[in-house]
């Protein structure tokens, strides 16, 4: 919430806190959305949830997941048949499980089309990485899990370091992905060090601070960070100049006007944030929550074809918020 509230950012975090702690803040309705091919009005809202990054992943569950069914119910008497989780509301719900059934009202993560666009991004990155080394951070994640069973069906010709904190889950992804593409590479760790190998990272972590930082990268590497809050410490921009970060999971929606700050500039969302309209337009009714599987990825980026006169396209990249170029393709020298 910190990041898209801009007034919250003048206030010192723990300030807020101890106030939406023990104030009865109601949920904001931050921006509607409006199709450019549809009567006018709204076809969606954005509700922010009156809780802080950290109080998410931090406070007593019972308190934050009080505070995100509020805000379900807001979005509910909005008029909203599909609510998505956006931002660290997923993780702080178990991806949506643990929050109460509502007859009529489908949920979604937005993670499957977040892992559709994540995919999308590596096939333009790969060319610029020499080695074609790519280490995912958060690998066994409702969203990593889903990218790296996409990128068995339909290979990049990259080796893969999954790294995430669970060995066991982390050699069950591996078994399963090897089953699926028997020739692919894949080692795993629980140790952030084998990042230093890679020649492309992609972070998909839930944490509240930096997970990644100048010391896990080699020189020229290029990051492309899918996290909200970001995962990425700001110092790279200043420290590592040889570093790229791109800034993932965000389309195009040049046919979508999202009235109000939602911290991107206008004519951009965040991938799960399309999810949600993907599915409202398309008229979807199957639950999406839990992790992301890679049928419902599918059926996301087919959705967003059909829409494609109104975007859901990869957008152009920033990099801490800035536009970038994509990295040129990476050219070798054959001496004879």
């Amino acid at each position: 919430m910190a990041r898209i509230w801009r007034p919250l950012g003048r206030v010192p975090a723990p300030a807020w806190e101890w106030g939406l702690r023990r104030l009865p803040v109601p949920p904001v309705t931050l921006a509607t959305v409006h199709r450019e091919d549809a009567e006018p009005g709204p076809a969606g809202w954005i509700v922010v949830v009156p809780v802080g990054a950290r109080q998410l992943l931090a406070e007593d569950r019972r308190w934050v997941l009080g505070r995100i069914e509020r805000a379900v119910d807001r979005a509910q008497r909005l008029g909203a048949e599909i609510v998505g989780l956006g931002a660290l509301t997923a993780p702080a719900t178990g991806a949506g499980r643990l929050l109460r059934e509502r007859p009529g009202l489908t949920l979604t993560t937005g993670n499957a089309f977040t892992a559709h666009l994540t995919v999308e991004a590596l096939r333009r990155l790969l060319p610029a990485a020499p080695g074609a080394h790519l280490a995912i951070v958060g690998a066994t994640g409702s969203v990593g899990s889903c990218v790296v069973r996409l990128l068995a069906d339909e290979p990049l010709g990259a080796d893969l370091t999954l790294v995430a904190r669970g060995a066991r889950r982390l050699g069950d992804l591996a078994a399963d992905i090897r089953e699926r593409d028997a020739g692919i590479a894949v080692r795993t760790s629980t140790s952030m060090d084998v990042v230093r190998d890679a020649d492309l990272v992609l972070v998909l972590t839930s944490a509240v601070d930096a997970v990644l930082t100048s010391a896990h990268l080699k020189t020229g590497a290029i990051v492309l960070d899918d996290t909200q809050p970001r995962n990425t410490d700001p110092a790279l921009q200043t420290e590592r100049p040889d570093v790229l970060v791109i800034d993932g999971g965000i389309a195009a929606i040049p046919g979508i006007d999202v009235r109000g700050d939602i911290g991107l500039p206008r004519g951009l969302a965040y991938a799960c944030l399309c999810e949600t309209m993907l599915m409202a337009f398309d008229g979807g009714t199957e639950q999406a929550i839990g992790e992301a599987s890679v049928d419902h990825a599918v059926r996301m980026r087919d959705a967003a074809r059909r829409f494609a006169h109104l975007g859901f396209t990869l957008a152009d990249p920033l990099s801490f918020g800035r536009p970038v170029a994509w990295p040129s393709p990476a050219r070798e020298a054959v001496l004879s």
